[in-house]
């Protein structure tokens, strides 16, 4: 998540309870990871924890704008955790946090009895410290004192600086209230400020919620005077012990009675309570437009309580339509329609739409491209499949369906499929590309949530469809029901279906019939492991994107070795890299038989003209060795 650009240290007000704070984060701002590193801050709720921490980050980023900086509530990284254990992207959530420079992590004290989020935790602090990137955390109370945490941990947390935030003092309170007058453009008379000052609130949100009463009434008439302020914020003379009850639980609607009881002689009481609910919707996030124009009538209409009733209705009804809305996509609950009343048809219809399923899974990864795909014997029937495919969506080959071995290619070729129907198709038009673990995940928590219906949908909203690693799905009897039913949607629609496996359809366990009878409907092409035509090919790209210059004898010596797979090829320039590094020396031939043959005796393929001639099965070069370049490994020892 980003830094709330808001935080900063010029408009964070300093005082002698909070001088040590951000003096030690003024530090870590200026050099990351070189001072104070852990930073842990700990104070009472609402005193400044997640504006200071907010002014590291962006104070960071002004001084060095390259530095990736990540603010994260520690419920969201709980939620990050499990989402991507469960989804079996761990390293893709490991790799995502390592990459970040400056970390910054609010609210840790519920860590505590999270003994999963504890250890990734500290693998993250001791691989950020390790590598002098900058970590700061905040909590509600000192790291010895967050219960059921790894005492490794707590080590690590206080091996830093730990510094806390108290109560802001009177003068302290002055200037936050300056501050925020001159933020908010609101003036008041001499000595209120002041007045306000001297009630010693328990946080700053208090201060800034009784400031927003007095402007609430200043709003209607600028009249205040420090004598009335006490009265309007409800406070002593000391009021009955219900009184008081009463405020501490309804805090908006005792302060209304306050306001009527203290300036009934002279304002006419229903601009009080429309002034009120101006400044106290728009502190919430809310258009206040309607309001405002109830408060510009010369005389009071007669329904205005009935507006103010139906304004405060359709708020809540805005925030129950945001509710649901996050339950399809976390990143729909922030759009503008949801601060509106205004628009509360508007956002009805969005929420309806959303529900109904026109938001699809998300579409084919970017990197994946068909031109980067090389062609060879080996993949050229199921590259001429997705041409085919792309050519035609839905009209052949409907399914495709992709089958080989880990590591030659499917994933990529699923989603340049992918991408190439995606510009095809159109903007308006939508390719969803779905791994068969996100999609059985995505069940069960439609299953558990009531909400299948709005999961089928949301699939079905998908112009096209394409799944990787389907035989995931073999034994999962409500996982493949549901397949089945989303299958004979697409292909009665005429839609796009690809899918990819390790396995042939008949080859998967535990898979219906039904559904295999539909996978091989359309057409089964398979990817075999690199030959050497592709094998050349793809060290010659390798090598090239490494910016290495290759003789050609070296890439007809690589070609020859045999691969199981494209990652394997991969290290194996890795290594030659390794090599040069090591040796100094530029890549040759040479250079490369003695790093990828330390001993010497690696096997030898056959001739061209005898591996063309053979029968690829038996005389396969992982199984035959066609010559022993060392007497040694042709002698075998009589057993005795």
């Amino acid at each position: 998540m980003q830094v709330d650009p808001r935080a900063r240290f010029d408009n964070y007000v300093v005082g002698s309870a909070n001088r040590l704070a951000v003096a030690a984060a003024r530090n870590v701002a200026e050099a990351p990871g070189s001072v104070y590193n852990p930073l842990f801050v700990y104070s009472s709720s609402g005193l400044g924890k997640t504006h200071l921490i907010g002014a590291i980050g962006n104070h960071a980023l002004q001084r060095n704008p390259e530095l990736s900086v990540e603010y994260v509530a520690l419920e969201d990284f709980v939620q990050q955790l499990h989402a991507a254990i469960a989804s079996g992207e761990l390293e893709r959530f490991k790799h995502r946090y390592g990459r970040v420079d400056v970390l910054l992590v609010d609210d840790v004290q519920f860590l505590t009895g999270r003994r999963e989020t504890q250890s990734e935790l500290l693998r993250l602090l001791n691989s950020m410290q390790g590598t002098g990137r900058q970590i700061v955390m905040t909590s509600d109370r000192p790291p010895a004192e967050i219960a059921d945490v790894d005492e490794r941990l707590i080590s690590r947390l206080s091996g830093g600086l730990i510094v806390d935030i108290g109560a802001p003092d009177f003068e302290t309170r002055v200037a936050i209230l300056r501050e925020k007058c001159e933020e908010r453009k609101v003036a008041f008379a001499p000595g209120v400020i002041e007045e306000l000052a001297r009630v010693e609130f328990a946080s700053v949100r208090e201060l800034q919620g009784a400031m927003n009463r007095l402007s609430a009434l200043q709003s209607v008439d600028g009249t205040l005077t420090p004598a009335q302020v006490r009265d309007i914020v409800g406070l002593p003379e000391p009021a009955p012990p219900p009184a008081r009850t009463s405020v501490q639980a309804d805090e908006f609607f005792g302060f209304l009675t306050d306001i009527a009881s203290a300036v009934a002689a002279q304002l006419e009481p229903w601009r009080v309570r429309v002034g009120e609910a101006v400044a106290y919707w728009g502190g919430e996030g809310y258009r206040t437009a309607a309001l405002e124009r109830l408060l510009a009538a010369p005389v009071a209409p007669p329904n205005y309580e009935a507006l103010l009733r139906g304004y405060g209705q359709a708020v809540e009804q805005l925030r129950e339509l945001e509710r649901q809305v996050t339950t399809v996509d976390v990143a729909l609950g922030g759009d503008e329609r949801f601060r509106d009343p205004e628009r509360l048809a508007e956002a009805t219809a969005f929420v309806e739409n959303a529900l109904a399923g026109s938001i699809p899974p998300g579409g084919p990864q970017a990197a994946f491209a068909r031109a980067s795909f090389e062609e060879s014997t080996s993949n050229q029937m199921a590259i001429r499949a997705a041409d085919a495919v792309i050519a035609e969506p839905g009209n052949r080959y409907n399914p495709l369906f992709l089958v080989g071995p880990s590591g030659v290619g499917k994933t990529h070729l699923l989603n340049a499929i992918g991408n190439e129907l995606s510009a095809r198709l159109g903007a308006g038009r939508r390719v969803a590309c779905e791994g068969a673990q996100g999609f059985i995940d995505e069940l069960i928590a439609a299953l558990q949530d009531g909400t299948i219906e709005r999961f089928r949908a949301r699939y079905r909203a998908a112009d096209a469809l394409l799944i990787d690693d389907v035989q995931f799905v073999g034994a999962k009897e409500r996982t493949q029901e549901e397949l089945f039913h989303v299958f004979n949607h697409f292909h009665s629609a005429g839609k796009q279906l690809v899918f990819a496996s390790d396995l042939q359809p008949k080859a998967i366990e535990g898979l219906e019939d039904r559904l295999r009878s539909r996978f091989e409907g359309g057409l089964v092409a398979e990817l075999s492991l690199p030959d050497r035509a592709l094998r050349a090919k793809l060290f010659t790209r390798f090598l090239a994107d490494a910016r290495v210059a290759t003789p050609a004898d070296l890439i007809a010596y690589l070609a020859d070795r045999p691969a199981t797979s494209v990652r394997e090829m991969m290290g194996t320039v890795q290594r030659l890299r390794a090599g040069m590094e090591e040796s100094g020396l530029p890549l040759s031939l040479g250079l490369g038989r003695r790093v990828l043959e330390p001993s010497g005796a690696t096997p030898v393929s056959a001739p061209a003209a005898i591996r063309e001639a053979a029968d690829s099965f038996f005389l396969d070069d992982e199984k035959i060795v066609w010559e022993w370049p060392d007497v040694a490994g042709r002698l075998v020892e009589e057993l005795r």
